[in-house]
Parts: structure tokens; C-alpha cells; sequence
């Protein structure tokens, strides 16, 4: 029975389901739009964001507690390389350079000046040439003035050994002398995944 004084209008079918979606999303309901970065979802296979946090925080505090480090009275300088993909499995769709970029972030944020972390030479270089005016002739075979030469170098290998229904996986991450060639430090981050 509709009060004295109003109308009853009918709600278009397409006015209605919208304003259905606009409760569930208002709810929650439907998933959630942003799940937790450092929780594995079931909807996903293989090497999700927790592996790449958990991977990252564990090698830093691994690293930034090397004695030689802690005891070093010179801040080591460390420039960041890359991941060398040696997996056969394409389970992984990603690239594996986000594990080696956020164990970079981690080094910067608590390095606490133990670490200088030094810009990949090819990559300074265009990023110089792209955004710096000419600055007259170039210095050949003398070095770069006010270059840092890079003491360590930090890279990484991801390696795979697929099965029928998982697939383990197996990053390195070593940081090397570049003056003696001497593996300073290497840690791993290994974990077993579900192919289906």
C-alpha cells in the first residue's frame, strides 16, 4: 500500500542490478580487491609476492649481518646486477629481477651506511647521456671524473627442477669481490610450488 501523497515509480531492471553491485562492492563482497601481499592466494600458481618478500627480507638481514661487513671501517660500495634465468619451466611468468630489486630496497632502507649502493654503469650512462647537456670533449681512457668504481657486485641465478605436479625453484644470490673475484657472501631462497 503506497502512502497519500506519493508515488510509486518503478526501478528500471538496469538501475536495479547496478545498484546491486554498488552494495556488494560497498560490502566486500565479490573478493577482495587487494589482497594481502605477504599471504599466498589459491587463485594463483607458482611464485607469488610472498616468496618475493620473503625472499628479499631474509637475504638482507642474512647480509647486512656478515661479519666483514659489521667490522669493515670503509662503507663497501655494491652495485646491483641481475638475475640470470636458468629455469626450463615457464610456470613463472614474471621477471625474476623483482627479487634482486626489492633485496636492493631493503639494502638502501637498512643498510645504515654499512652499504653505497652504486648505479649499474650502462644504465647511469644512458640515463646521463638521455638527461645532461654537453658538457664539452669527453675524457677517453682516463675514467670517468668523479666515477666510483663499484668494490661488490651483487647478482642472483634462478635455477627450476619441474615435476609432474610441482616445481621447485632455487634463487642464488651471491655478491662478489670485483677486485679479487672472491665470493664475499651467498644465500639462497629455495621453495616447492604447486603446478596445477
Amino acid at each position: 500500500m503506497t502512502p497519500i501523497g506519493t508515488t510509486r515509480l518503478p526501478i528500471p531492471a538496469h538501475a536495479a542490478a547496478a545498484l546491486l553491485l554498488a552494495l556488494a562492492v560497498l560490502t566486500g563482497c565479490g573478493g577482495e580487491q587487494r589482497p594481502p601481499m605477504d599471504q599466498l592466494d589459491s587463485r594463483d600458481r607458482g611464485l607469488q609476492s610472498k616468496d618475493v618478500i620473503q625472499a628479499s627480507d631474509q637475504l638482507a638481514m642474512d647480509l647486512l649481518s656478515l661479519p666483514q661487513l659489521n667490522a669493515s671501517r670503509e662503507q663497501w660500495t655494491v652495485v646491483v646486477d641481475r638475475v640470470e634465468d636458468n629455469t626450463r619451466d615457464n610456470l613463472f611468468q614474471g621477471d625474476y629481477n623483482i627479487f634482486l630489486q626489492r633485496l636492493q630496497t631493503n639494502l638502501a632502507r637498512q643498510g645504515h651506511g654499512r652499504i653505497a649502493l652504486i648505479e649499474n654503469r650502462s644504465r647511469f650512462r644512458d640515463v646521463r647521456e638521455r638527461e645532461m647537456e654537453d658538457e664539452g670533449p669527453k675524457d677517453f681512457g682516463q675514467g670517468e671524473p668523479g666515477a666510483i668504481n663499484p668494490d661488490y657486485a651483487l647478482y642472483a641465478k634462478a635455477m627450476d627442477l619441474p615435476g609432474r605436479g610441482t616445481t621447485y625453484y632455487n634463487l642464488q644470490f651471491d655478491m662478489v669481490d670485483l677486485r679479487s673475484r672472491r665470493i664475499v657472501w651467498t644465500g639462497d631462497y629455495e621453495v616447492r610450488v604447486s603446478r596445477d
